[in-house]
């Protein structure tokens, strides 16, 4: 106690109360509401993810939660709001009638967090050595190739503010790919020349280990501490570019917290005990609840559309080997590259009830990997097939695949072989729990026996992107935006996120005798044939049909979408809340007032 032994005069009244303050100040730094006291100091937003980021390396992040949105920004924006293209770093940008080129004008003056000139040497250096780069895995490139050649565009340089992107043939979706980030030539180049035992030193650079300070971004924030399990501090970026009508910094806010939950339950008590001042999304069990706490609670509930993301459960149709070893037990390998089980599951599924139950009646049906806010999507009435409810089918599909049936209603392959598999998904995601608690159940009506396995995300990404090891998973993944093409790494064969049948990443160990179906082959090239495409109503006719083949062959078996919600603090003040969700969208014009 500081200050305790310095006079020793005082009176026994004053001791007490230096007592009791430091006391305070002790329980106050394990309090919930400890960072909102600094924020009477600086303009604070409190948040809360489940989990932590994984990766401080942008090019390396396939997953979330992550970093990356507070710290980069691209050329390009997709508006949060209104679907429409608008400039961020870029100034302008000019299409030649061609359409095979695009020229791009950075907006003056720019500069990296560390003070350096952000100019047209970087966007080369982000595209060209980093995107572009075969000996540095990103998903990355998967959106990048084009045409059935899967040729990357070429980029140069013009002049300090102009570069030219040429592509090998007219892209439709290529200036959306222009929202990736922006890296620094001059904290990474060095990264991506060195090798270290064979590979780029990139591959190695900026993880989660490297002081936060080190990273240098272009974005509204940087980061100022990580404590993994605990929380990320970000601070306001002094360089970052924005400013308002009265040529005031943007953003307002200057420090962000982002706290780390252990799962989603967690976050729902922090947020009604006065914790973070935002909870996105919310689950549908919690949306009655917080309604009735939302006035004394001081916070408002925004309900947008359907999540624009797909939540499905995906069998391993790997048929592949490593070192002489099946990726997948062969009696269930059969199994899963049955279409006919496939669809059987699909209909076995209860998803009504899902919906009644676990989402409280909030939620929506998925029925394909294209978002329904797209253009491209295909409505069942409009001619999607989909699969309700509809266990005697189920049961009468299975025994036309030479399924059969036991006297104690056990469903056993033409061998006899009992058929168990696991689902396995992430622990934090309760809901996901509870999704795979209700599929055990209907599957056991078909004669399934399920086992669930609830994981890490981080070794549950290890097992989909690396060992291979998993029979069927229950995730989630974003829809890739409004174009169609934003999901190409899901259905390109050779696609980081083609998980149903994933080709190892170069860093994994080699897989021999990996089969590729026609019907995968066939997706993949009406992919490419509707980047190729500019006319919308042909483009449209395209994906129609890759998600009639999609939901033909189910290697996704779609399941529920919860509304996407979201609970903010009355003290943030500038949210529009987007159809799609993302309270933060603009987070450069919201303010914090206490």
């Amino acid at each position: 106690m500081v200050g305790f032994f310095r006079r020793k005069t005082w009176r026994w009244g004053v001791l007490w109360a230096a007592i009791a303050l430091c006391l305070a100040v002790q329980l106050s730094a394990c309090n919930p509401t400890h960072f909102k006291s600094q924020a009477a100091r600086v303009p604070e937003l409190i948040i809360s993810q489940t989990g932590n980021p994984k990766t401080f390396n942008y090019a390396l992040s396939n997953e979330n939660p992550n970093v990356f949105g507070y710290l980069y920004e691209g050329l390009i924006n997709e508006n949060t709001l209104t679907g429409e293209l608008e400039p961020i770093q870029a100034e302008s940008w000019e299409v030649s009638p061609d359409k095979k080129r695009v020229i791009v004008t950075l907006r003056p003056g720019l500069q990296w967090s560390d003070g350096q000139p952000l100019t047209a040497d970087d966007v080369v250096f982000s595209f060209q050595d980093v995107y572009f780069n075969p000996d540095i895995p990103t998903d990355i490139q998967d959106v990048l190739k084009i045409g059935k050649d899967r040729k990357l565009p070429t980029i140069r340089k013009i002049d300090d503010r102009r570069v030219e992107f040429t592509t090998p043939e007219p892209f439709a979706p290529f200036l959306r790919q222009l929202g990736l980030a922006i890296l620094p030539k001059h904290a990474l180049e060095s990264t991506v020349r060195e090798k270290v035992d064979g590979k780029p030193k990139f591959m190695s650079t900026w993880t989660t280990e490297t002081d936060p300070r080190q990273i240098v971004c272009n974005g509204m924030y940087v980061l100022d501490s990580y404590t993994p399990n605990q929380r990320v501090i970000f601070k306001r970026n002094p360089y970052y570019w924005r400013k308002d009508s009265q040529n005031q910094q943007q953003p307002y806010i200057e420090r962000i917290v982002w706290k780390s939950v252990e799962n989603q339950n967690t976050e729902l008590q922090q947020f009604r005990s006065g914790g973070p001042d935002l909870v996105e999304p919310i689950r549908p069990e919690d949306f009655a609840l917080l309604k009735q706490e939302e006035k004394r609670g001081k916070f408002t509930l925004y309900v947008g559309g359907p999540r624009p993301i797909f939540t499905f459960v995906a069998f391993n149709l790997n048929q592949g080997k490593r070192n002489g070893k099946p990726l997948v037990d062969p009696v269930k390998s059969k199994w899963f590259n049955n279409v006919k089980f496939r669809q059987a599951v699909a209909y076995a599924l209860d998803l009504d009830r899902m919906n009644t139950n676990l989402f409280r009646g909030l939620g929506t049906r998925v029925h394909s990997s294209i978002v329904q806010q797209s253009p491209f999507y295909l409505p069942p009435e409009k001619g999607l097939k989909t699969y309700s409810y509809n266990p005697e089918r189920a049961r009468q599909i299975l025994q036309s695949a030479g399924f059969k049936y036991t006297s104690d209603n056990k469903l056993v392959d033409a061998d006899g072989n009992p058929v168990k598999f696991t689902i396995t998904t992430n622990a934090s995601n309760v809901l996901r729990v509870q999704m795979i608690s209700q599929i055990k159940q209907d599957l056991a009506q078909i004669g399934m026996e399920v086992a669930l396995s609830a994981i890490d995300f981080n070794v549950l990404s290890d097992k989909v992107d690396n060992s291979m090891d998993w029979d069927a998973v229950l995730m989630a993944y974003g829809g890739g935006g409004l174009d169609p093409h934003g999901g190409s790494n899901m259905w390109l064969t050779d696609g980081r996120s083609h998980l149903f049948n994933q080709k190892p990443g170069p860093s994994a160990p080699p897989v021999e005798g990996r089969v590729v179906s026609d019907w995968e082959k066939e997706i993949e090239q009406l992919y490419i044939k509707g980047a190729q495409e500019l006319d919308e109503t042909k483009r449209k006719q395209i994906y129609n049909q890759f998600q009639q083949i999609a939901q033909e062959q189910v290697p996704f078996i779609y399941l529920v979408n919860a509304r996407i919600m979201a609970a903010v603090r009355d003290r943030v003040k500038g949210i529009r809340y987007p159809e799609g969700g993302e309270a933060l969208w603009n987070l450069h014009e919201l303010k914090v007032e206490d």
